[in-house]
């Protein structure tokens, strides 16, 4: 019988998704175990080879554990929220939610036919609206909080409320707005709704706040740094610029510490940690405040504010510097110095803060005109503003002490500002000093000669005796703006009065998104929400209304933004856990049997994103007595990339004075080089100008183009192209690229140069070929090397395609994409088929198994459920295809071997095992089987196969009993006849025996 994976693939496929064979069980007496996939966002473009890399490792682990007796969760869903789709609404005109179906059907195809053990009856969608009504709900729940520093936990603003009617403001030590004044209890409840509504407003976890965002014009939206890539959005390449709006954010900051300590609780790989720790980043140091000397714009009043961690060398300030954006650049900068410091604002708007902070080298700055005082010298101290300093970190202004900071040094040195050196016998002539170690301060009056840690404490005494400082623990984590300008999001569920934001009461919920003409901002720069017709919220009927019928007093306006990709991400694995439940976001029972996600895979590159907002939501739920834990995710596993091999054509560019105008200009032409012949080119003078001469006469002579007639030089610029048109040996099918739907016309008009430099003509027959260049590069549609998993399914199967991914290499690591490979796994699967399979049928009896096949069963039973416990599932591919050698060597039919044997490999390769272990007389799934015992008896050795030599040189072997004695083991060697007629009659001189090893005769 033929192996017949499209068939066999296909049945069991079916036979799962009809019998609901991975569905989980909510109440069981089984040790539960949570195994979870990171939410994928259903592209147009469907999945590559690529993505399901992280997929397949889960989906080993869960088939994995139910083996070993576990209720396994493996839930699957989407997060269907984002940009790509409301990018195509916008082209196209078609709702986002009718992209979103086509893609998510695409994908479900896709996931079903790799044979994944996903729990679909408890599928999510995140623009689903019974799901995205708890998302609201969760945020109408941070908006009722405050953070009490005393208790060290969110509570509900209620208690806060409590304290301001009782006591007022005085005691409360909570984490909220900067500069809140302080009210008695008599003045908070003499205040009006509105004003007591605003200094709440101050308090709450969510808030709104003008707020210093980057906005990015093309796609009409705020991004997070985190959706930032080397300047520009990570989704387009758009450029993105720095601007002040009025946003949502959630008050992130609060949890700084407890995100930080958290990570010691959980298995996650210390890179990983380091991302966050990097990202919190924690420094204890102190706040000092400089107070602005009076000039032309009466600053007197101003005060900056600065955290630094080294207060010891306050004395070495020579300058203070603000980020461009600081409130108080407009107000202090002098008439003669506005200009200048306008247009520097102006200019490093255009840069995102990742960009300031990795470009070290540029050095840019400005001087406002105005001076602080040096809280001990009382010095005047000149202040500049410079992009190096960024307004969402600290107080958004530093002391600038250029001996002990190389950016301070270095703008310093830049704008001639002094250096003063305040370290004992330090030479800071060529560099600053950053060291704490063994430093001793020196120039600075009362902190003379003392170390690094004598004089901070020395300092942050003085300063507190001042009021101008105090020590203070500071954090990078800024609060998280939570608001997008785009149609395709959750809703708030706010609707405003007076300009002062209202929860929708719960029950009310969810608010539906609304329909609009169009998915772009309005003409007055709103977001697509104030395109709807009907977006306001009457108080009476509790229902979204017609905007014709806002009066301000029954009906008002509802908020226009909506919420970031974050926000259903940052909570989905508990909705997971009771799906359906229109009543709770999930059950306690549900909550309390699941707890948390026990492991958890997913891209390094949600580190500082979802990873942290996720962390933050479960701190919070958990502090509101809504959930029960701490930390969402126990276990994290990274996976790595796998690789796409991209191909280039070589593109010939030419450069020279092509009209005569002596500037120099650079055309592309229509010319492509093989990869042997660019080398070439490249390095021989001779064949260049022989193509140019081609080059040159093919423009003025058959194109009547005489620009090519003036001296001009050629280079080759690589060209990504699909490689669905390059074969095994590198080489192009130009027949195919130009037929090509999508980029054809792009090479309508190309002329290929062969490897031995000759035109290549299409329309007769000829050996020339045209040879590509290949790279390895991220997997990706726009490198054109995107592998779909569809036509290995087609030509291999899934059960290939799931072996073979992991048998690339460690999961972790990143690593190329090899189609031609592909053809070892699925050998290696005909030969497993064959090892049960006669021509006839089922190979298999109830023979007794020998010792060998025992020995191999239990060996590969012991190193496999080490691999799997290790993630170590390349490792664990290679024993299945010893084990398969050897069981085929072996002619092994015994069942009780390769019934077992199906159990292990099952995690991996499930449709083929399915199919044998259904021959094998089961109407169970093998997913129900238990894991094989190792036992270790099997691989313990009752005999040896002892190497005979003479004189150090084996001659024979000769298997004998390992208890036997060395006598015995003489005996036997010294009597075998192999022996007598290796020693022709001699004596040996000598009988060397090492028990367990050799015999070597001497002599």
């Amino acid at each position: 019988m033929n192996y017949n994976f499209n068939e066999i693939e296909k049945k069991w496929q079916d036979h799962w998704a009809k019998n609901q064979t991975f569905r989980a069980k909510n109440n069981c007496d089984q040790p539960k175990y949570y195994v979870l996939d990171m939410f994928p966002y259903p592209s147009g473009a469907g999945l590559h080879v690529g993505h399901p890399l992280g997929y397949i490792a889960s989906d080993i682990y869960a088939r994995y554990k139910r083996h070993k007796g576990f209720n396994v969760l493996h839930p699957q869903g989407y997060d269907s929220f984002g940009l790509p789709a409301e990018q195509y609404a916008i082209q196209t005109g078609q709702h986002p939610a009718v992209t979103t179906e086509e893609n998510i059907k695409t994908y479900r195809r896709q996931l079903d036919q790799i044979g994944f053990s996903f729990d679909w009856s408890r599928e999510v969608r995140t623009s689903d609206p019974a799901y995205y009504k708890w998302t609201q709900w969760i945020f109408i729940q941070l908006f009722e909080s405050w953070y009490n520093n005393s208790s060290d936990k969110a509570e509900s603003i209620d208690t806060l409320i409590t304290v301001f009617e009782t006591d007022g403001n005085a005691k409360v030590d909570a984490v909220c707005d900067d500069e809140i004044e302080v009210f008695t209890a008599s003045e908070w409840n003499a205040f009006s709704i509105e004003q007591q509504q605003e200094i709440l407003l101050k308090y709450r976890l969510t808030y709104l706040a003008e707020t210093e965002v980057n906005w990015c014009p093309a796609l009409g939206t705020v991004l997070a740094n985190d959706e930032i890539v080397n300047g520009v959005s990570e989704r387009g390449g758009h450029a993105v610029i720095r601007k002040k709006m009025t946003q949502w954010s959630m008050r992130i900051s609060a949890y700084a510490e407890r995100l930080l300590q958290g990570l010691d609780q959980i298995d996650w790989t210390d890179s990983l940690k380091e991302s966050q720790r990097n990202w919190i980043g924690k420094s204890v140091g102190a706040s000092v405040t400089f107070n602005v000397i009076p000039n032309d714009t009466g600053s007197a009043k101003y005060k900056i504010p600065v955290f630094t961690t080294r207060p010891d060398t306050i004395f070495g300030v020579s300058f203070m510097t603000l980020a461009p954006e600081h409130d108080l650049v407009s107000k202090i900068t002098t008439d003669n110095q506005r200009a200048e410091v306008e247009a520097y604002i102006k200019a490093t708007a255009k840069r995102s803060e990742r960009d300031r902070m990795a470009d070290v080298k540029t050095i840019t700055g400005a001087f406002t005109g105005s001076y602080a005082e040096h809280p001990f010298t009382k010095e005047p101290i000149p202040v500049w503003i410079g992009d190096y300093v960024l307004a969402g970190y600290g107080t958004g202004a530093v002391m600038s002490v250029p001996c002990g900071d190389q950016r301070d040094y270095d703008f310093a040195n830049h704008f001639n500002i002094p250096i003063p050196n305040i370290f004992e016998g330090i030479d800071i002539s060529e560099e600053a000093y950053g060291a704490k170690d063994n430093v001793i301060i020196a120039n600075s009056d009362f902190l003379n000669g003392l170390s690094y840690k004598e004089a901070t404490k020395k300092a942050i005494v003085a300063l507190e005796k001042l009021n101008q400082g105090e020590g203070k623990t500071n954090y990078r984590l800024r609060d998280a703006v939570f608001s997008r300008q785009r149609y395709w999001g959750e809703p708030f569920p706010v609707y405003y009065v007076n300009g002062m934001p209202q929860m929708i009461d719960t029950k009310h919920l969810p608010i539906r998104l609304p329909e609009v003409e169009k998915y772009l901002p309005t003409e007055t720069g709103e977001p697509p929400l104030g395109r709807a017709d009907v977006w306001a919220w009457c108080t009476e009927s509790n229902t979204v209304v017609d905007n014709e019928k806002v009066n301000n007093t029954t009906v008002f306006p509802l908020e226009l933004n909506t919420m970031p990709g974050w926000a259903g991400s940052s909570w989905y694995f508990f909705r997971y856990m009771d799906p359906t439940n229109d009543d709770v976001f999930a059950r306690e029972k549900a909550l309390t049997y699941w707890e948390n996600v026990d492991l958890y895979i997913g891209g390094s590159e949600h580190a500082t994103g979802h990873l942290l907002y996720s962390r933050f939501w479960v701190k919070f739920l958990k502090d509101r007595g809504f959930v029960s834990i701490e930390e969402p995710f126990k276990k994290l596993i990274n996976q790595g990339m796998i690789l796409g091999t991209s191909a280039f054509v070589g593109r010939i560019v030419a450069t020279g004075d092509f009209d005569g105008s002596e500037d120099v200009q650079t055309i592309h032409t229509d010319f492509f080089v093989s990869k042997p012949y660019a080398d070439l080119i490249i390095s021989d003078a001779e064949k260049a100008k022989q193509l140019m001469e081609i080059i040159a006469n093919h423009y003025s002579v058959e194109n009547k183009d005489q620009k090519f007639a003036r001296p001009f030089t050629i280079g080759v610029s690589p060209t990504h192209v699909k490689v669905q048109y390059v074969n095994a040996s590198d080489e192009l099918d130009i027949q195919g690229l130009k037929s090509d739907s999508e980029f054809g016309d792009d090479y309508k008009d190309a002329i290929f140069v062969s490897d031995t430099g000759a035109i290549i003509t299409l329309d007769t027959d000829s050996d020339d070929t045209f040879k590509v260049s290949r790279e390895v590069e991220k997997m990706s549609k726009s490198k054109y090397n995107v592998v779909n998993p569809d036509a290995i399914c087609e030509q291999y199967g899934a059960d290939s395609l799931r072996l073979y991914e992991m048998f690339l290499g460690p999961l972790e690591q990143a690593k190329p994409w090899n189609t031609a490979g592909i053809t070892g796994v699925h050998g290696f699967l005909k030969k497993l088929w064959k090892l049960y399979m006669g021509d006839s049928g089922l190979n298999i009896t109830d023979a007794e198994p020998s010792k060998d096949n025992l020995k191999t069963l239990h060996k590969t039973i012991k190193k496999v459920e080490e691999d799997i416990e290790n993630f170590s599932f390349n490792t664990s591919v290679s024993t299945f295809m010893i084990a398969v050698n050897e069981l085929t060597a072996q002619k092994c039919t015994s069942k009780a071997v390769l019934e077992p044997f199906l159990v292990l490999l099952s995690p991996y390769a499930p449709h083929i095992t399915e199919e044998l272990w259904s021959l094998l007389g089961h109407e169970a799934s093998i997913s129900t089987a238990a894991f094989p015992q190792f036992d270790a008896n099997h691989l313990v050795e009752s005999s040896k196969n002892y190497p005979i030599s003479f004189n150090g040189k084996m001659k024979f072997t000769l298997e004998l009993p390992l208890d036997m004695s060395k006598d015995d083991i003489e005996k036997t060697v010294m009597a075998h006849e192999k022996t007598i007629a290796q020693l022709e009659g001699r004596t040996p001189k000598k009988v060397i025996i090492v028990p367990g090893k050799i015999v070597n005769i001497v002599g």
